[in-house]
């Protein structure tokens, strides 16, 4: 299996939490949440992080640590709530992608447009 780069996944070898820095042929770049050595692993000695992991270790996107939108607009929570939903396994879905797009369209068009001169 590839992992995209910013997934969290388990080290299954030592049951440890990790995130995907990058792939290299058949082994995977991983580091803690928050930093420090990275260190490699081969992609079948990992598996996607549950949301129940993801949460427990307090990370951005989880019930424990909302993400909250820059400029305080209901819409742009409502849409990046859709958009985490789309995306909770790391897996890019054809639900996960239009979610951006429509997390970045409205941002686009209601908050950065209005603001520039005409």
């Amino acid at each position: 299996m590839t992992y995209r780069e910013g997934a969290y996944v388990v080290d299954t070898r030592s049951a440890t939490l990790a995130q995907v820095m990058g792939n290299v042929g058949p082994r995977v770049q991983i580091r803690r949440p928050g930093g420090g050595r990275e260190w490699e692993a081969p992609a079948d000695a990992l598996r996607l992080a549950t949301r129940a992991e993801r949460e427990a270790a307090g990370l951005r996107g989880s019930a424990a640590a909302p993400s909250a939108s820059p400029v305080g607009c209901a819409e742009c929570v409502r849409l990046d709530t859709a958009r985490r939903a789309a995306g909770e396994y790391g897996e890019l879905t054809e639900a996960a992608v239009d979610a951006m797009v429509a997390v970045r369209s409205h941002f686009r068009e209601a908050h950065v447009l209005p603001a520039w001169p005409r």
